[in-house]
C-alpha cells in the first residue's frame, strides 16, 4: 500500500483514462461533473487502508438513504433524496479510481456494485409506490391506500428487470462462448428500418427510459414535493406519478428486449 499522495495529474492518468471518460453506456451523465472532484477523495485514501470493495459498501448504504429519504414526507425528504443520489453517484466513481490506481480487481467489486445499483433503482421506485401510499406522512386519503404501495413494487419489478437484461446479454454471450460486448455505440446498434429502428430513433428523440435511474427519479421526486408544496397535496401528486410510471416502466422493459433481440448483440457468430 502506498504510504504518500499522488498528485492529481498522475491520478487522473491513471483512474480517469479515455477507456472510461469515454464509455458509450456504462458511464451516467452525472459522471461528467462529479470525476471533477472525485479524485480529490480518492487521493485522500490512496495511503489509507480504505479498499475500493469498502468505498462500494459506502456506495450501497448512501443509495439506500435515497429510497429512505423518500420516505420523509415534504421537500425535506425530496432534498436529502438528491444529496445521496448525488453521494452515490460520486461514491461510484471513486470506488473504481481507487481500483486502477491500485491495480485491484476482483469479481466481489463487480457483484457489489451490481447490488449498489438494482437494489438502489429497485428500492426507489418502491419509495415512490410508499410515498404515494402516504403512510409515514399520516396522510392516507383513502381505505384503498396500499395499491399505490403495490404500484410501488410494480416499479421496482420493472426497473429491476430493465437493468438486468443488459446483464442477461453478457451472460448469454458468456454461456454461449462469445466475446464480451464492447461498450460501443456500434456493438449495440439496432437496425435504423422498420418498426424497431423508429422507435428506438424516436427514444432517443425523447429518452423518456432514462427517469428510471436513481439519479433521475430522485430529482423527479423534488419536482413533485415542490408540486405537492405548491398545491397543498404531495401524496395526490406522487400518487398520480406512479400510476402514470408503473406501466410506463413495463413498456420500456418490452422496447428494451425488443432492441436486444434485434440487435447484433444477441446474434454474434460463434
Amino acid at each position: 500500500m502506498a504510504t504518500t499522495k499522488p498528485t492529481i495529474e498522475e491520478l487522473r492518468e491513471r483512474s480517469q483514462p479515455m477507456s472510461v471518460r469515454g464509455r458509450q453506456n456504462a458511464e451516467h451523465w452525472s459522471g461528467e461533473y462529479l470525476r471533477h472532484g472525485s479524485l480529490y477523495l480518492t487521493r485522500q485514501l490512496v495511503p489509507t487502508r480504505m479498499t475500493p470493495n469498502g468505498v462500494t459498501g459506502l456506495m450501497i448504504l448512501s443509495g439506500w438513504c435515497i429510497a429512505l429519504s423518500l420516505l420523509v414526507p415534504g421537500v425535506l425528504g425530496a432534498l436529502l433524496a438528491v444529496f445521496f443520489g448525488q453521494l452515490q453517484m460520486y461514491l461510484d466513481c471513486v470506488d473504481g479510481e481507487l481500483a486502477r490506481w491500485r491495480q485491484k480487481f476482483s469479481p466481489a467489486g463487480v457483484f457489489l456494485d451490481k447490488v449498489a445499483h438494482y437494489t438502489t433503482e429497485g428500492f426507489v421506485g418502491l419509495a415512490f409506490g410508499l410515498r404515494a401510499a402516504g403512510v409515514f406522512g399520516g396522510q392516507t386519503g383513502s381505505t384503498d391506500t396500499w395499491k399505490f404501495a403495490f404500484l410501488g413494487a410494480v416499479l421496482m419489478s420493472g426497473i429491476m428487470l430493465n437493468k438486468a437484461l443488459n446483464d442477461f446479454v453478457h451472460v448469454a454471450r458468456a454461456f454461449s462462448g462469445v466475446d464480451r460486448l464492447p461498450d460501443t455505440a456500434e456493438a449495440k446498434a439496432v437496425p435504423r428500418r422498420g418498426l424497431v429502428g423508429i422507435l428506438r430513433g424516436a427514444a432517443r428523440f425523447l429518452p423518456f427510459h432514462r427517469i428510471f435511474h436513481s439519479v433521475e427519479l430522485s430529482l423527479l421526486a423534488l419536482v413533485l414535493s415542490i408540486v405537492g408544496l405548491i398545491t397543498g397535496n404531495d401524496v395526490d401528486v406522487f400518487r398520480v406519478t406512479v400510476w402514470v410510471l408503473a406501466p410506463v416502466v413495463w413498456t420500456v422493459v418490452l422496447g428494451h428486449f425488443v432492441s436486444i433481440m434485434a440487435s447484433p448483440r444477441v446474434k454474434a457468430a460463434r
